[in-house]
């Protein structure tokens, strides 16, 4: 099974960019532990934080993996054209976030990701997107 663990922008920044929210683990340091996690499965991580990188990523994986699980970061709560890529692909999108967004400023509680995907881990930390492959190996 092929699985894209997406993340958006800032993210690059994990294990520097506010510790007492997002931890002092880098996303890379993670990722290797995900792969020992799930050896039996194909994963690739990608990270941009430029938008249509993003877009372009979920164009290319999402009539051929089986799933995606995506940090979208801030642009959870802006774009328009991530949901509209998401929606236009039929491989499963689970939507991650670190933080509980719900618990953070007005902004971050809307998603205009959440309707086109599968569905939504939000305040696990890290373990988010364990959860979310996890989920994705059941549907096949």
């Amino acid at each position: 099974m092929k699985i894209l663990v997406l993340n958006g922008p800032n993210l690059n920044l994990l294990g520097k960019r506010e510790p007492e929210i997002y931890g002092s683990q880098t996303f890379e340091e993670y990722f290797e532990e995900l792969q020992q996690q799930f050896p039996e499965h194909e994963l690739r991580y990608a990270q941009s934080n430029i938008e249509g990188e993003l877009v372009n990523l979920i164009h290319e994986v999402g009539f051929d993996y089986e799933g995606i699980v995506f940090n979208a970061g801030a642009y959870t709560h802006t774009s328009i054209a991530l949901a509209d890529a998401i929606a236009a692909v039929p491989t499963a999108v689970v939507e991650v976030h670190i933080s509980n967004v719900h618990a953070r400023e007005a902004f971050r509680h809307h998603s205009y990701l959440s309707p086109v995907c599968q569905g939504v881990m939000a305040g696990f930390g890290l373990y988010g997107y364990k959860m979310a492959i996890d989920y994705i190996t059941t549907l096949y």
